[in-house]
């Protein structure tokens, strides 16, 4: 009798040892889509891969790539029913390689809760610098007419924007810097999958003023708060 509780006390024990460690992972691999102050509906993604380092850290490893909005940019209509960003000269693409640590701050039960983490990064920009295309008006000529937008462009020539990535051959790369700080939660009840949102603040700091915008007030610095959903898996 005795010897048949020991052996089920046991087994409990091993039992429970088994669902309070169930949850416990080694790495995780995550991306998602971003939007932020600087950028439209969908600011751009990133990709993220973290390992552990001990019970409450992470080692990550992130790439975000974001297109990056001046925001005194304005979408205009032209005469002939195409939309164009009146005064534009330059896209930015800031491509954002970020090495990091995320610190664990609750602990996600079995099937249950949240796992809520801080998360901190930083790493170099690269800004990429591409010309912006705008359709110019060839009095109904079959072949379509593009040219890169400049201030001596007169808004009544053009009958809307350029191709997608028109002049990306072109582009001019830009060095900055990023940090970031956010708070990451995952709401996922898979051991194996990982869904959530992360949401803080993100600094991009460029050697110099990137034109966007000739006409509007162009910057250096861009302090931005984000939010992002995102999605992955954990073993």
């Amino acid at each position: 009798m005795f010897s048949s509780f020991v052996v089920l006390s046991l087994m409990c024990t091993v039992a429970l040892a088994q669902t309070q460690d169930s949850y416990d992972y080694h790495s995780e691999f995550t991306w998602g889509i971003n939007k932020n102050t600087y950028s439209g509906f969908i600011g751009g993604l990133f990709f993220k891969s973290a390992k552990r380092l001990n019970d409450k850290n992470l080692r990550s490893y992130g790439l975000e790539i974001i297109n990056v909005k001046n925001p005194q940019e304005v979408r205009r209509t032209s005469l002939s029913g195409n939309q164009f960003l009146y005064g534009k000269s330059n896209y930015l693409y800031a491509i954002r390689p970020q090495i990091g640590l995320d610190h664990i701050l609750f602990k996600k039960a079995p099937q249950q809760g949240a796992e809520i983490k801080a998360v901190f990064a930083a790493g170099p920009t690269f800004g990429v610098v591409m010309p912006y295309y705008v359709q110019i008006s060839n009095n109904g000529g079959d072949v379509p007419v593009y040219e890169k937008y400049t201030p001596a462009v007169k808004t009544t020539d053009i009958d809307g924007a350029g191709r997608p990535f028109q002049g990306l051959s072109e582009s001019k790369i830009q060095m900055g810097i990023n940090l970031k700080a956010a708070i990451n939660f995952e709401i996922g009840a898979v051991k194996s999958s990982v869904t959530g949102f992360e949401g803080g603040f993100l600094l991009d700091a460029y050697a110099q003023k990137v034109i966007m915008v000739p006409a509007a007030k162009n910057y250096a610095i861009y302090p931005t708060f984000f939010i992002a959903i995102f999605y992955g898996s954990r073993r």
